[in-house]
């Protein structure tokens, strides 16, 4: 098998040069002219679509035979999602958290997976405002700046948890806001993944939940957390697989919390309505 480790520098690097030349030079220097919706609700802005062509023109140049995925992209030709199970996939996000960096305010990010035959072997999330770089290797471990990274029991008298559920109905999201209300303390969500798993791995937060899963969101961060010593799953405890099309994460920074969350957050209502949620 490939050391995935290997590729930890070329990769870091080619973020952080993407991130200087693109990224951060726009950052609350963005013209009317260069943010427009490219769904309902959804905006996209020049840095994603020139970020994303460095990037995937960088990963082409480490290894020309791997198929790279990219957002935007994917938002042009949905088609793209098709073949994630097959073969060497690059997963790329080129600006997580477009909402954010549109509006001047942080937190946003970069993210890079590279999967294989619908496993991620490596990840990286990368905040350019910071400077800080995550990356995970499957079986390799969990790093921050390249210092290994582990989770550790939180010593508090109620979780924190961040639930994304901006995208469920108002009675369903009503319904889970209650049933957390219960048992953890709520925080708000930072609307970029780049973010939002760091804060499980660092114990800034103990608790995720997610409703819309798209690949490049999630795959970074779910290996990241896992290699951490946390655990990341689908709503019925099914395991996370880039490929296989569900919605629903739930994430929590160890094994025995997340049973507890899933205990809950959720009953067997909302585990059979998983399949009508809205996964693209």
């Amino acid at each position: 098998m490939r050391d995935y480790r290997q590729l930890d520098s070329a990769v870091s690097g080619l973020m952080r040069s993407v991130a200087g030349a693109v990224i951060l030079p726009r950052f609350r220097n963005l013209a009317s002219g260069e943010i427009a919706e490219k769904s309902p609700g959804e905006i996209v802005t020049v840095a994603d679509r020139e970020a994303e062509e460095r990037l995937a023109a960088g990963l082409a140049a480490l290894d020309g035979g791997v198929q790279i995925v990219g957002e935007e992209a994917c938002a042009a030709d949905p088609a793209l999602l098709r073949d994630l199970g097959r073969g060497a996939v690059w997963l790329v996000d080129p600006l997580d958290g477009t909402a954010n960096f549109a509006a001047g305010r942080q937190p946003f990010g970069m993210i890079i997976a590279l999967a294989v035959d619908g496993v991620v072997e490596a990840g990286w999330l990368y905040d350019p405002v910071a400077d800080r770089m995550c990356h995970a290797v499957r079986g390799g471990g969990a790093f921050i700046g390249g210092r290994p990274l582990r989770t550790w029991p939180a010593r508090r008298r109620r979780p924190i948890a961040a639930l994304a559920t901006q995208f469920m109905t108002p009675d369903l999201r009503d319904d889970f806001h209650r049933r957390a209300d219960g048992m953890f303390d709520r925080v708000p969500i930072p609307r970029c993944a780049a973010e939002h798993y760091p804060r499980l791995c660092l114990m800034q937060n103990d608790v995720a939940m997610f409703q819309r899963t798209l690949p490049w969101d999630h795959a970074a961060g779910a290996l990241l957390l896992m290699e951490a010593g946390g655990r990341v799953a689908r709503w019925d405890g099914g395991d996370y697989r880039i490929d296989d099309g569900k919605a629903g994460l739930l994430a929590t920074a160890s094994p025995a919390l997340w049973e507890d969350a899933r205990a809950a957050l959720f009953d067997e209502a909302e585990l059979e309505a998983v399949p009508a949620l809205a996964v693209a």
